[in-house]
């Protein structure tokens, strides 16, 4: 019987799909941490510009749309200090037949990613 994914494995998981999203799209990254409450995930150049990118894995029933405001804005005041631009990434993950069912390890999973939302 397979495993649900911890809350380190399903952040890992998200960090890969948004890596993989932030390559494809030109970012070149300087800083990756991929440790929980650490943030942020992504420190990244794109066109000479500076962006910290917050990622969240989410489960159902949690929105991956939805982050804490409070804590954006202090993401965004710390961000500020290096002319950097803020965004938040979120990621819903759940498993492959069953949005609702947790992820196993080792099968198919789905995933609600929309991109990056700039916080303002």
């Amino acid at each position: 019987m397979s495993l649900p994914l911890t809350k380190q494995e399903l952040h890992n998981l998200a960090m890969n799909i948004v890596g993989k999203d932030l390559k494809e799209n030109g970012f070149e990254f300087l800083g990756i941490n991929s440790k929980l409450k650490k943030d942020p995930q992504f420190v990244a150049l794109k066109n000479k510009d500076l962006h910290f990118i917050i990622v969240r894995a989410t489960t159902y029933p949690e929105d991956a749309n939805t982050y804490d405001p409070i804590f954006m804005q202090t993401i965004k005041a710390h961000a500020d200090k290096f002319d950097a631009k803020t965004y938040y990434a979120g990621v819903g993950l759940g498993h492959g037949s069953d949005y609702a069912e947790p992820v196993l390890k080792g099968e198919n999973y789905t995933m609600v990613y929309n991109g990056l939302q700039e916080i303002l």
